[in-house]
């Protein structure tokens, strides 16, 4: 028999001893340790001891949920209208214990619910994002990886719905080539390349999400409109892309002021971003996209990007868990 129970302060160890069970998975950490999962959960600033919920057996913990939220729409407080259990492992990730995930999936939930959560995920996606960045997904957390047979099982179970799939994809700097033409040779012209590294926070959520992660930020800055035009934003991948072996970027976010949008500026900045990121050594280039956007995809296709991996995104409608 086992019982659920909150985090305490000493279940890291255990915990951590859960994660190095599971099957290998390109896009989970591994190995792992107690400060690394204090570096991406527990010092977070949004970090909920209550939603973290531990399953033991003879008082030894064999598996764990976490649920959590996401923020309001200006960034400066939670939102708990919205809730996902973002993380969900058993002792070896064995398809024997799905009655013991599908415990913590609902205990989960019950915490959900409690903080006033009226829809739920499954997986972490943007923005219920907040944990485990640099030890799950990659560049982003994708939802539920394709790979996560417990919790993507657990969902299917409690009738989540796949709303979406998050497409993982990578570019090897050392056989991409950024484009040439007339039009991006304009963009050059009136254009000037200026690079942030670690820029302050804008947000307390932004905070709690990138706050302790190496970010570099690329902007356009147009002379005739005397302002930025496009921004595309990296971050160092760490540490998941030590545990792969190489010097990685993950791509997080890549805009585009509406005026300028489909008159390559996208593709000239992100060519002009891969020639920085050579040069210091980084060889492959992560980014994400919604397999519902068709023109991010066909966009990172054309750079060089392929398609290595992708996550789900589950949501649970509210008819079915308010009867």
């Amino acid at each position: 028999m086992y019982r659920l129970r909150a985090f305490r302060n000493s279940d890291p160890p255990h915990l951590a001893a859960i994660w190095r069970s599971q099957p290998p998975q390109r896009g989970v950490l591994q190995p792992i340790s107690p400060p690394l999962l204090e570096y991406a959960v527990f010092s977070k600033l949004n970090f909920d001891r209550q939603g973290l919920i531990v399953a033991t057996r003879d008082d030894v913990p064999v598996g764990f949920a976490h649920g959590g939220f996401g923020p309001t729409d200006d960034g400066l407080h939670l939102d708990t209208s919205l809730g996902t259990t973002q993380m969900l492992m058993v002792q070896g990730g064995s398809a024997a214990e799905a009655p013991l995930a599908d415990e913590l999936l609902h205990a989960s939930e019950e915490y959900l619910r409690r903080q006033g959560a009226t829809v739920l995920y499954a997986g972490g996606v943007n923005p219920l994002n907040s944990f485990y960045l640099g030890l799950y997904g990659g560049s982003e957390i994708p939802g539920v990886l394709q790979t996560d047979q417990v919790l993507r099982a657990a969902a299917e179970r409690a009738d989540y719905r796949e709303i979406d799939r998050v497409l993982i994809m990578q570019c090897d700097l050392a056989r991409v080539r950024p484009p040439v033409s007339r039009e991006l040779r304009a963009i050059k012209r009136t254009t000037q390349l200026i690079e942030t590294i670690d820029p302050e926070p804008s947000t307390w959520w932004e905070a709690c999400v990138w706050g302790s992660s190496q970010r570099d930020v690329f902007s356009l800055f147009d002379k005739v409109q005397n302002r930025s035009v496009a921004t595309a934003s990296f971050w160092d991948m760490q540490p998941l892309s030590t545990c792969w072996g190489m010097t990685a970027a993950g791509l997080f976010d890549l805009q585009v002021d509406e005026k300028f949008r489909r008159k390559g500026y996208a593709s000239y900045l992100l060519g002009e971003a891969i020639r920085v990121l050579r040069r210091r050594g980084v060889t492959t280039i992560e980014a994400q996209t919604m397999a519902s956007n068709e023109a991010a995809r066909a966009f990172y296709l054309k750079f060089g990007f392929t398609e290595i991996d992708y996550g789900v995104v589950f949501r649970k409608e509210s008819t079915l868990y308010e009867k």
